[in-house]
Parts: C-alpha cells; structure tokens; sequence
C-alpha cells in the first residue's frame, strides 16, 4: 500500500523523507567525536566543536552610534553648550562636567553622566565655540548600551555551527583567537565501471568520461571533507575487495553507480561478503537506486552512476548525513516557494527535482531533464521541486531549493 493507502506503483518505493531520516539516524550513531583547535582565520566551513560562551560584554561600555556630541538631557535648557573635551573612538574618557557637552566619535566611550548622544548634523557650533541644539533630545538617544549585543555568559554559537566568515568574525569580536572543531570527515570517492575512463585519456569503444569523479570530489572539498581519491573500480570482484581493502582510517565510502543485484555489480558482492548492504529504491527522479551498507565496518553510500542522478541524491541525502556526522542540527537547506514558469501536465509516481532557474521570480527548467545530462545544472541554478502524482499549471507554486544551499 502507498502512504495514501491505496495500491500503486509507489507502494515499494521509499520516500525521500524516510530515507533521509534513516540516513541522519545511521550518522548520529558514529558521530565524529575528534577535534582540532584552528586559529580562527582557518576555520571557514568547518563545524564548532563547542558552545561558544563569550567572556565578555560586548559592547564592553556604552558607546556612541555616530559622530555628534554627548550631553546630560536635563543640563541642556535650549542654550548653547561648552565642549569640554573631545573623546576618539580607543580613548577613555573624563567624566561630563555638568553643564558642559563632549565632542564624540562613533564607537566612542560614552563619559559618565552624559545619557545622550546627538549627531552633529542637529548641531550648531557657534562663534565662541559652544554648541546650540537644533531639535529636543531624549535619555539613551544615539547611544549603545553596554552589553547590547551579547554579556557575559551568555551562549553565542552552539556546537554544532557551521562556521563561515561572519561566525568568524563575531568569534574575533569576542577575543577569540583560536576555535575547537570537529575533526574534516574523511570520505574515499571511487567509481564503478569498466566503461569509465578518467579525461585525458583516449575513449574506447562503449567508454565514457567519469565526470562524478570531479563533481564529488570538489563538492567535498566545498563542505570541509578530506578526500580521499580512490579512483574507479573494475568490473572485478577481487580487485574491487582489494582496493576497498586498501581504505583504511577513512568515516565513508562514497560511491557511484554499479551496486545493485545484477551480475556484473561487483561492488554489492564484496559488500555482501565482508560487510552489509541495504538496497533502497526511493521515490525520487534523478536517482532511484541508492546504497547504504559497511564494509569491515566502514559506512557506504553508493549513489546511482547517471551525473544528473549523482548530483541530486548527494545534494538532498548524502550531503545532510555528512553535515550530521559532525553534530550539525540544521542540515536541509532552504526552500521557498515560488511559482512555476512551466506547465507539468503529466503526473509522475516518484518525486521529481528538475534542474531550473529563477527569471522574473517564475522557475523555469531545462529543456532535457535525462539524467544523464549534467549540462541542465550547469545552467540551472537551483532545483524544482515537483510532488508525486502532481500536475502543474503555469503560476501554480512549486517549492525551489537554490543550488547554492546545498553546494556548500
């Protein structure tokens, strides 16, 4: 029976949620525990090891928000002003003398006693170098308290962050030289296939050229992983044991196309003899076929061969089990609705992700969706998302996930 409850061809197909849930519990049984201590400037794409607590009041005093002057509110009667002292931003100031207002700079400590903050533009410098205020002013204007953006104590990053260059900056603005992160996952990526032939060398009859080889592992490098090039795999049982054999100290194996139950799949026997192999069927398109096994207990993700097949199923499932070995909570990337630039008029019974992109806020998609056609996400620069047994109008929403929230 299929989710509805009525029998159809979708009855033995897994749906994408189920097979990602069971992928990210897989992860979270081996977790990635190591960590590294990095100089904060290295730590782009890397995930936080630990809650990042600050140590400090930031700002650590009441500064000024712009360029004006500082005054006491109730000192000011409407007459002019004596400046008293002048105060730059990395000076620390003389209390206000009573009476009296301080010629201020952004980010500037505010002096004691003074509770407001005018900008110079509402001012006046008169002959005899007071200043006359052009308009009413109120405690607290123009001025930002200690402590606004973060105290002491209080939890600032949680472990588990995905670490960019505004984490790295608010790292450095709380002191922070150094940041403990979890170790780079180390991932082996090989191929299957006599047919394949690495570029730069001659094609034979029936051969093509491995382009999952480049797509992976550069994708990998993109999301902090150490990756191991295991290269491609033969149609050989002893060789395929051997090379996989030859992966040691390494969290996954990440594969493409050639695991399944046919004859010549070579990699699913030696998976069956030394480890376990679970064979998924998934109600998705590009990429029906997906593996999840171990191999002398090294995990295994086997990805269907086709590139445009590769590319959505590491996007939407491998990707998010990567990020969650290493303790990231947050691993689907963002969604947002948007209306079709197409017309969808036959239903399918798998959920479809077509390679498209944004003009004129409609999803429009490749004109060839095979999956063996790399080249449609190439020009796209997201993927649509079409349900199962659905049919679309142009103008009716489909839901769009940009392909830079899965690239990185």
């Amino acid at each position: 029976m299929n989710p509805a409850g009525k029998p159809g061809k979708t009855a033995s197909l897994m749906p994408v949620e189920v097979a990602l849930a069971r992928l990210l519990e897989m992860a979270e049984a081996s977790p990635i525990r190591e960590r590294e201590r990095l100089p904060v400037a290295q730590v782009q794409g890397r995930v936080l090891a630990d809650d990042l607590v600050s140590t400090l009041d930031l700002p650590p005093w009441p500064n000024s928000a712009m360029d004006g002057y500082a005054l006491r509110v109730a000192d000011w009667t409407g007459e002019p002003l004596l400046v008293s002292q002048k105060i730059f931003a990395g000076q620390a100031p003389e209390p206000l003398k009573p009476g009296t207002c301080v010629r201020i700079f952004t980010g500037a400590p505010v002096p004691a006693d003074a509770d407001c903050v005018e900008m110079q533009e509402n001012a006046e410098v008169q002959a005899d170098e007071r200043v006359r205020f052009l308009e009413s002013m109120k405690p607290g204007q123009n001025i930002r308290p200690q402590g606004q953006e973060t105290t002491v104590g209080e939890l600032v990053l949680p472990a588990g962050t995905r670490l960019g260059p505004i984490e790295q900056g608010l790292a450095a603005s709380l002191g922070c030289a150094e940041l403990d992160v979890v170790r780079k996952v180390r991932v082996a990526v090989l191929s299957t296939g006599d047919e394949l032939v690495e570029p730069g060398q001659a094609l034979g009859p029936g051969q093509i050229y491995n382009s999952n080889r480049a797509l992976l592992c550069s994708w990998l490098q993109r999301l902090g992983c150490e990756v191991i090039d295991a290269g491609i795999l033969p149609d050989d049982l002893v060789t395929t044991r051997a090379r996989l054999g030859e992966l040691k100290d390494v969290d996954l194996i990440l594969s493409t196309g050639g695991v399944s139950v046919g004859e010549a799949d070579f990699l699913g026997m030696a998976l069956r003899e030394e480890g376990e192999l679970a064979l998924w069927k998934l109600a998705i398109k590009p990429g029906k076929p997906l593996t999840f096994g171990h191999f002398r207990g090294v995990p295994v993700i086997g990805l269907p061969g086709n590139p445009a097949s590769t590319l959505v199923t590491f996007a939407l499932l491998a990707r998010p089990y990567l990020l969650r070995r290493q303790g990231v909570k947050e691993v689907e990337p963002l969604k947002f609705q948007v209306p079709a630039g197409f017309v969808w008029p036959r239903p399918g019974n798998r959920r479809e992700y077509l390679r498209g992109r944004l003009e004129n806020g409609r999803a429009i998609i490749y004109k060839n969706q095979s999956s063996g056609v790399l080249r449609s996400a190439a020009w796209a620069d997201g993927l649509v998302e079409v349900l199962e047994d659905r049919t679309l109008m142009e103008g009716e929403y489909v839901v769009f996930i940009p392909l830079s929230e899965v690239l990185g």
